[in-house]
C-alpha cells in the first residue's frame, strides 16, 4: 500500500519541484501534474506528484497521518482534527446521531455496539 504525502513547492525545475513537509525535502516528479508554481500543495506517492490539493486538504491528510503514527507509537494524540472520535464519543452522542448503542454501554465503557454490529 502507498500512502500520500502532502508537499508544498518550494522552487520549480523541467519536469520536477524541489518539495518541503513530512519527511524534509524532496526532489518530487511533476510530470503527473503539469506546471506547478512555488507554495503549491501537492499528493505525493513514492516521490510523484499524483494531484493538486488546496492547504486545507493538506492539513487534513497530515493530521490523519499524525494520528495514525501517534496509534503506532501508543503516543497520547492530542491533534486537531476535523471530526470527533469514536473512541470519545460519549452514549448520548451516539443515540443523539440516530445510531443504536447496548444497553451495557456507559460513560465508563467506551465500547459501543452498533446497531446491527453483534461480534
Amino acid at each position: 500500500m502507498c500512502i500520500g504525502i502532502p508537499l508544498q513547492v518550494r522552487t520549480v525545475e523541467p519536469g520536477h519541484a524541489l518539495c518541503v513537509g513530512r519527511g524534509g525535502p524532496r526532489r518530487v516528479g511533476t510530470a503527473l501534474v503539469g506546471e506547478v508554481a512555488v507554495g503549491d500543495w501537492l499528493l505525493v506517492f513514492l516521490d510523484q506528484a499524483q494531484q493538486r490539493i488546496d492547504e486545507q486538504r493538506a492539513a487534513e491528510i497530515e493530521a490523519t497521518l499524525a494520528l495514525l503514527e501517534a496509534a503506532q507509537t501508543d503516543a497520547p494524540i492530542d491533534l486537531p482534527v476535523g471530526f470527533e472520535l469514536p473512541s470519545q464519543t460519549t452514549r448520548a452522542q451516539w443515540l443523539e446521531m440516530g445510531i443504536g448503542c447496548d444497553a451495557e454501554t456507559s460513560a465508563s465503557s467506551p465500547h459501543v455496539t452498533l446497531s446491527g454490529d453483534r461480534r
